[in-house]
């Protein structure tokens, strides 16, 4: 499968109203509502979402709209970490193995186990010969997933450098969501273009046919959720459709 590029995703893409975005969002959520309420029924397949991109790309804000209307007793949002002293002590997949969810249940990754070849690689948290060799074993988890009947989507959120800007200055100026913004999102935008690098080698080598990446502009919010809940919901009528 030929991987996207981020130089081919178009940052300039708009939602022309409120009005639009809000009937098309509670369209979506409720088609998907329907979808997990079959799946809970009938649980034929385990459904596996992650959420890659830039800081202050909107992952938080679409992810919420995501999960915001569906049944939280099947639907699982992990908020993705360093490792704890226990999960260091195992390969760094082992932790998110613990995480998969039954069939009939879906988990939601707010990152995931790509730190290995984004923050890992860029910070030097791992050798270069470990982050290297996860690009294999990344794709033989994945593909043992899918094996397994599992359904996966994975969405990267991208932002302009600009926009991201005026988005961390946005939030240091509000009480409600400075806690957004650490000194590491700033040390972080200061390898900008270590991050890009990265994360174009990450889709050449882990973009597959069973967990395929979807590159998303997140420089405006409301197209970036409505776009991550038509692929969502695309993807599981595909997958209800064949099982």
């Amino acid at each position: 499968m030929k991987p996207p590029k981020l130089e081919d995703l178009d940052l300039s893409v708009r939602v022309e109203s409120e009005e639009v975005y809000d009937a098309r969002r509670k369209e979506l959520q409720l088609e998907l509502l329907h979808m997990q309420t079959a799946l809970r029924d009938d649980p034929r397949f385990p459904v596996v979402m992650v959420f890659e991109g830039m800081d202050a790309a909107g992952k938080g804000g679409a992810i919420r709209r995501l999960t915001g209307r569906l049944d939280p007793r099947g639907t699982r949002v992990h908020a993705i970490g360093p490792p704890d002293a226990v999960e260091a002590r195992h390969h760094y997949l082992w932790r998110f193995w613990q995480r998969m969810p039954a069939r009939g249940g879906i988990a939601v990754f707010d990152r995931s186990w790509y730190g290995r070849v984004l923050v890992e690689r860029v910070e030097k948290l791992c050798p270069k010969e470990a982050w290297k060799r996860a690009y294999e074993e990344i794709v033989a988890f994945e593909g043992a997933l899918a094996a397994g009947g599992a359904v996966l989507a994975k969405f990267w959120l991208h932002v302009s450098k600009k926009e991201q800007l005026r988005r961390f200055r946005e939030r240091q100026r509000d009480p409600f969501k400075e806690y957004k913004i650490t000194p590491e999102d700033w040390r972080n935008r200061r390898k900008w273009d270590a991050y890009v690098k990265a994360a174009g080698a990450m889709f050449r080598k882990t973009h597959t046919k069973a967990a395929p990446w979807t590159l998303v502009s997140g420089e405006d919010k409301r197209h970036a959720r409505l776009a991550v809940l038509e692929t969502v919901v695309r993807g599981l009528r595909a997958a209800l459709r064949r099982s």
